[in-house]
């Protein structure tokens, strides 16, 4: 039995009046769907479930402000590609919830140099509080996941494939999202960022230009929809690797979201 059912639909009852304005129909079904995907956001957040290390790094992380402007819903197909621990795979389980599901995705080339890159997934995957996750392992090139997808989310990732792998891998990465999302499907991309003049191996560093995301991305047959600036860090001088302990965990992030558009 998933945890937020109840909390997900505690607002659906609601009357809104603002004085003795009466707000449309369309008004009041917004403000009730943006209150109760809040409340599904915040009890997601709050599961039990999560370990200690997951909650440390919220303040830092900011996910309810992340998946509120993602726009990740009840019932979604969501994939997270190179998911890490889980942070966000955890966080995405509780959101869908069980008419939902969310695929981690580890590509082979990750598991040559890191053997156990995927370990931690599968144990949120056996975990039967996360039922609804799956892992893949399978080249960013060619994803093929059961369902068409709703979202496509990678958080810190894409200056790997785009320096580690090259631009040509990059780009025929963006290409493989685009073909697993439906029409209308959104693509999220978080990443440390790099100065637009900078200099010198920048895959020492881990940071990229957002404007080549941008590029690479909207060439694939995306468009570019908006940009949130809430891991924006004005301190950060984007000089420092992000490993750097002077600027691990607080470095100036960009936050993209692209959309699979109707084709005319």
């Amino acid at each position: 039995m998933f945890k937020y059912r109840l909390l997900a639909t505690l607002f659906v009852g609601m009357a809104i009046s603002a004085g003795s304005v009466t707000p449309s129909l369309a008004q009041t079904q917004g403000h009730r769907g943006t209150r109760a995907q809040s409340l599904v956001i915040a009890a997601a957040i709050s599961d039990r479930d999560r370990p200690e290390e997951d909650r440390a790094a919220d303040k830092a992380r900011r996910p309810a402000e992340l998946i509120a402007f993602a726009g990740l819903t009840r019932g979604m197909k969501v994939a997270d590609i190179m998911p890490g621990r889980g942070y966000f795979t955890r966080l995405f389980s509780n959101v869908v919830g069980a008419k939902g599901h969310v695929w981690a995705v580890v590509p082979p080339s990750l598991m040559t140099q890191h053997p156990h890159a995927a370990d931690a997934v599968q144990a949120i995957a056996a975990n039967p509080a996360f039922r609804n996750v799956s892992v893949l392992q399978q080249p960013l090139s060619s994803l093929n996941v059961p369902e068409q997808l709703d979202m496509v989310w990678t958080a810190q990732n894409y200056h790997d494939v785009y320096y580690g792998a090259g631009a040509d891998a990059a780009l025929s990465f963006d290409k493989a999202v685009f073909a697993s999302l439906r029409v209308g499907g959104t693509f999220i991309v978080i990443d440390h960022v790099a100065n637009a003049d900078a200099s010198g191996d920048l895959s020492k560093l881990h940071r990229i230009d957002p404007a080549i995301i941008k590029q690479q991305v909207v060439a694939a047959g995306f468009q570019f929809e908006s940009e949130s600036k809430v891991l924006a860090n004005p301190a950060d001088s984007h000089e420092q690797a992000v490993f750097d302990p002077a600027i691990r965990g607080h470095t100036d992030q960009v936050v993209l979201k692209f959309r699979k558009p109707v084709r005319k």
